[in-house]
């Protein structure tokens, strides 16, 4: 099988995701009580000036014609225009998303580089304490909810501690770096302000930690799991016969085999990690897109509701997509399948 075969055979299992996602939320967004035109037009406006805004938002139309209006704009690259901020809901998007994309992928590469050690540590010493300890904190990981762990740390960290700051991106008296990509780690490392760096990191790594805290849980136990397997395997115990030091046969062999099923896991815990940002977002006052949507359903925002969960399903297919090739780049096996 080559790259060109499975994208084939993905392309249109991708668009029949993308079309029940729309589907979905389209539906869930109506049938939400309420009338975002009171809403907008305010409590003492006529009824002529709320049919009127009605009108201009199209919620007069039948519930059909809206969803194909909406779907002909998709099509088109237009998510609408936001009800409550009266932009288009992609300029919104482009505004928040970076934000939400930078904690994502630092609350992943902190699942990564602490999680595969526990993963490995805990197979190497099987059933003993250690493994019993990773264990434990994986569990309590996977089973603790992210807004208790957040308000938990900001209660020790900043309330008493003051380790860390309570919120935000960065200290109100500096200057955001020059707007690169909009993640302000990245940027600032770009334009080589240090003081605009350090900063960043020092407010962006309480809420990446409590993000990471429940998947480091899911990739210990899934590099525990596979590396169990393959420490069971022939070539293993040909590598131990042969004199081989330990580290050298769990690290170079048994390790890099054990992350090809590994990097399915790692690769949906980065599309998880963009709707959990949701409400780690909203305790850390981050300015990303989970106070965008949030702020939206109060308002009854539908197109920005909608928006927000077309662009983070759109992100996550692309996620799975991207995980099919490298697990066909990895593993030669797969390349051999027809």
């Amino acid at each position: 099988m080559n790259t060109w075969t499975l994208l084939r055979q993905r392309s249109w299992g991708l668009i029949l995701v993308m079309f029940g996602v729309c589907l979905i939320t389209f539906i869930i967004s109506h049938l939400i009580p309420g009338d975002p035109a009171r809403l907008l037009a305010g409590d003492r406006a006529s009824a002529e000036m709320v049919a009127h805004i009605r009108h201009q938002l199209g919620l007069d139309l039948p519930l059909y014609q809206q969803f194909i209006h909406y779907l002909n704009e998709l099509v088109h690259g237009d998510l609408g225009t936001s009800i409550r901020t009266g932009q288009p809901v992609l300029t919104d998007l482009k505004t928040f998303f970076p934000a939400t994309l930078e904690l994502a992928f630092s609350a992943l590469l902190i699942a990564i580089f602490i999680g595969v050690p526990l993963g490995v540590i805990s197979a190497v010493y099987r059933n003993r304490l250690l493994d019993h300890l990773v264990r434990l904190l994986s569990v309590v990981g996977i089973s603790t909810p992210a807004f208790w762990l957040g308000l938990g740390a900001i209660v020790l960290f900043y309330g008493n501690l003051g380790w860390f700051p309570g919120g935000g991106r960065l200290e109100s008296w500096l200057t955001p770096p020059a707007h690169v990509t909009g993640m302000y780690t990245v940027d600032a490392l770009l334009s080589g302000d240090w003081e605009v760096l350090i900063d960043a990191l020092h407010h962006l790594l309480m809420p990446a930690l409590t993000l990471a805290f429940v998947h480091l849980g899911i990739v210990a136990r899934q590099i525990r799991s596979a590396m169990l397997e393959q420490l069971s395997e022939d070539y293993i115990r040909t590598a131990r016969a042969n004199g081989l030091p330990g580290w050298r046969i769990v690290l170079g062999h048994a390790l890099p085999n054990a992350l090809i099923p590994s990097i399915t896991i790692l690769g949906l815990a980065l599309g998880d990690l963009l709707y959990g940002a949701v409400l780690t977002e909203t305790v850390f006052a981050w300015p990303g897109m989970g106070a965008y949507v949030i702020q939206s359903i109060q308002a009854l925002d539908f197109p920005a509701v909608m928006g927000f969960a077309v662009v983070v399903s759109f992100a996550y297919v692309i996620v799975n997509l991207v995980v099919d090739l490298l697990y066909l780049w990895v593993d030669p096996r797969m390349r051999k399948e027809v």
